[in-house]
């Protein structure tokens, strides 16, 4: 199995930023792509952005211009920049691969 580790959650008002990481052993140029998705409260875990092997972005509408996915191919990390937070956006956040494997997620919370 390979491990996913997420951080960068927080406590944050609506309004501000936080920056997740999702950190692999494994190359993340291995994977057809690599994703961010969200669980919230009572709700099915849901997609909220994916990045390709070769750097193509897709987002849920929801997140659209507000988030942002990068990664650092020589840190085997992928990022989520997410801006301009809402408290709808609270959160437990995971990192998921192409393989299906799972990180143990990070929270997210924003208040109004």
């Amino acid at each position: 199995q390979v491990q996913l580790v997420e951080s960068g959650g927080g406590l944050v008002q609506a309004g501000g930023s936080l920056r997740l990481s999702c950190a692999t052993s494994r190359s993340i140029l291995s994977f057809p792509h690599m994703g961010w998705y969200r669980q919230i409260q009572g709700e099915q875990r849901e997609f909220v952005a994916a990045i390709t092997s070769g750097g193509a972005t897709n987002y849920a509408d929801s997140v659209k211009g507000r988030f942002i996915i990068s990664r650092d191919n020589a840190k085997n990390t992928v990022y989520l920049q997410m801006n301009s937070l809402k408290p709808e956006d609270t959160a437990v956040y995971y990192c998921k691969n192409a393989f299906g494997s799972w990180g143990q997620g990070t929270q997210v919370t924003v208040s109004s």
